[in-house]
């Protein structure tokens, strides 16, 4: 069985479209699965709608991103789990690749992420280097990673200590578990840079970089990853 973990915080306006995505993605392959939305402390319609699309809906109240993957990772009933964001949109080919590369005894991996449009034109001139650096450091962010349940019970899952960056560290605990394999490319939104300004962005990381890993231990001024604010 495949399970897609969706960790989920007021994301009515995206949630049926994450779970119609992987319905379309793994429909074609014939194999079990389940989906799995992880309601954390949502005050809009996320639960009521991932329910009409099919979804099994775990509700918790962590507003805690590691803490919210975790409890679905937990919970799934399949072999391989997929963990994917309410704002991300998967496709049969990236889904494939994935499987293949497990059959191959990957631990996991995950999809490089694109990003919706329209995007300020300052996201165009730094995407390249961060397509860049994702091939190079195989660091493809938290929007869709992957792995087998022996990988994921094996790295203890993600990093609960942090508040950000625990896909990051997730990813690095997987490589030493085996093989980590970018298996293609996956939409996602670009509603952050169209609602945060590309100062506000700067003055995140260089607050957050000045703190050091502490900085990452608690939710303060992480806002771009904590903040209901939607377009």
């Amino acid at each position: 069985m495949l399970s897609f973990i969706i960790p989920a915080h007021n994301e009515a306006a995206s949630i049926a479209g994450c779970i119609e995505a992987i319905q379309r993605s793994v429909t074609p392959l014939g194999k079990p699965y389940e989906i799995i939305v992880v309601n954390d402390a949502s005050t809009d319609e996320t639960a009521i709608i991932a329910e009409k699309h099919g979804a099994k809906v775990i509700s918790v109240t962590h507003r805690h991103i590691a803490a919210t993957r975790n409890s679905g990772g937990h919970a799934a009933q399949g072999e391989i789990l997929f963990f994917i964001d309410a704002d991300t949109w998967i496709n049969s080919r990236y889904l494939q690749s994935a499987l293949d590369a497990l059959e191959k005894r990957a631990a996991g991996g995950g999809g490089v992420p694109a990003f919706d449009k329209p995007l300020p034109f300052w996201f165009y001139l730094g995407y390249p280097i961060f397509w860049l650096g994702v091939h190079l450091l195989k660091q493809p962010g938290g929007s869709s990673l992957y792995c087998t349940r022996a990988a994921f019970i094996a790295t203890g899952g993600f990093n609960e200590t942090y508040y950000a960056a625990e896909d990051a560290l997730f990813v690095s605990a997987l490589k030493k578990q085996g093989r980590f394999v970018l298996a293609g490319t996956v939409l996602t939104s670009g509603r952050k840079a169209r609602t945060y300004s590309l100062w506000y962005f700067i003055r995140t990381l260089f607050t957050v970089g000045i703190r050091g890993p502490k900085g990452l231990k608690s939710r303060q001024d992480l806002d771009i990853w904590y903040d209901s604010k939607r377009e």
